[in-house]
């Protein structure tokens, strides 16, 4: 089997992709620090309302978590008075997750610290580069999908 002498363009462009993401992914732990939250109990905070409650299995989907990960998200969560769990009227087996009073002030500081650092690291770019960024990005969540 003949080697490559250097990758194909795909894997150069999925290597700075991943690159890109570990680069977020080290900011957002940066600024969400201040907070007390990881990347990933944000996730779950940002998904939730006040009074709407959303189901446990829902939320882990969306963020491709197994069963068991989400359930020691929430205890996290819960334990630090941000969320509470609640039956599901719908199913007895289920649970749903509430933001609680402390989790609402909790998650709002973090989406605005968030966003300030987001807006930050972004203008890198102009805007004519952001939205020709946005569209292929678009393209490639799409297609990945």
């Amino acid at each position: 089997m003949e080697m490559l002498d250097s990758p194909s363009l795909a894997c150069e462009q999925h290597r700075l992709l991943h690159d890109i993401y570990i680069l977020l992914d080290d900011g957002d732990r940066q600024v969400l620090d201040a907070t007390g939250l990881t990347p990933l109990e944000f996730a779950v905070l940002q998904r939730l309302h006040r009074d709407q409650g959303r189901r446990l299995t829902d939320i882990g989907t969306e963020l491709f978590c197994v069963k068991s990960t989400i359930t020691r998200l929430v205890d996290r969560l819960e334990a630090g008075g941000l969320v509470r769990r609640t039956p599901d009227p719908d199913d007895r087996r289920a649970q749903r997750l509430r933001l609680t009073t402390r989790g609402v002030l909790v998650r709002d500081q973090a989406i605005r610290l968030h966003s300030e650092a987001v807006e930050r690291r972004m203008a890198v770019l102009n805007n004519e580069e952001q939205f020709l960024l946005r569209g292929l990005l678009e393209k490639l969540h799409s297609g990945l999908r």
